[in-house]
């Protein structure tokens, strides 16, 4: 949803309250109730880790349908554009962040991400109204795989394949890692070449 449609015009006049941009808020709202099954489960890999599991990887998924939607139907808005990214960080991060207190995550994993996501948002708000630099195919992948690495950390798979599925994971987090480093070098780069160009040259 964070993506320009053609017609900016038709865009600005749609109504903040559409259906993406209330699936958008619902993606946020969910978060405590996911928060609150992963800490109370305990790391006990009982009924609500996989109810916090499922509820995360249906939350995640909204995010490909709130898009789709905003876009074939013109429902962008800027509202949906600031809400969208924020939705996003604040699934993601609470995931991280609960696994790192469950102690399956290492604290600087979580916090290698963070940084990232965090800084690259506030800057993306602090910008907004000069230009937009729009999304990268590293970016929607390295978000792909975050959500992948994370849906895999949380299932509790190891309970019916053994221990060889920590591997796994491990690797699928390691790929999340590298992808949200560059990805977020990468944007850096972006925004300096975005920033040296005259007023009038920049993306709009």
């Amino acid at each position: 949803m964070s993506e320009p449609v053609a017609g900016g015009a038709a865009a600005g006049r749609t109504s903040n309250f559409n259906l993406p941009n209330i699936i958008t808020v619902v993606r946020i709202l969910l978060a405590p109730v996911f928060i609150w099954m992963l800490l109370t489960d305990d790391g006990q890999d009982g009924p609500l880790r996989f109810w916090a599991a499922g509820l995360f990887i249906v939350a995640i998924a909204t995010d490909g349908i709130d898009g789709y939607i905003a876009r074939r139907w013109n429902l962008v808005t800027d509202l949906g554009k600031l809400l969208d990214p924020i939705a996003d960080k604040v699934l993601t991060g609470s995931a991280l962040v609960c696994l790192s207190i469950l102690a399956e995550l290492p604290w600087w994993v979580t916090i290698v991400i963070l940084v990232r996501e965090i800084g690259i948002t506030v800057y993306r708000f602090v910008v907004l109204d000069k230009h937009v630099i729009p999304a990268s195919r590293g970016g929607k992948l390295k978000t792909l795989v975050q959500a992948v690495a994370i849906s895999f950390a949380l299932v509790p798979f190891w309970i019916f394949f053994g221990d060889w599925v920590y591997w796994l994971n491990t690797g699928l987090m390691t790929a999340a890692v590298i992808l949200t480093v560059l990805t977020g070098i990468d944007y850096l780069v972006s925004a300096y070449r975005e920033n040296r160009k005259p007023s009038g040259a920049a993306t709009s």
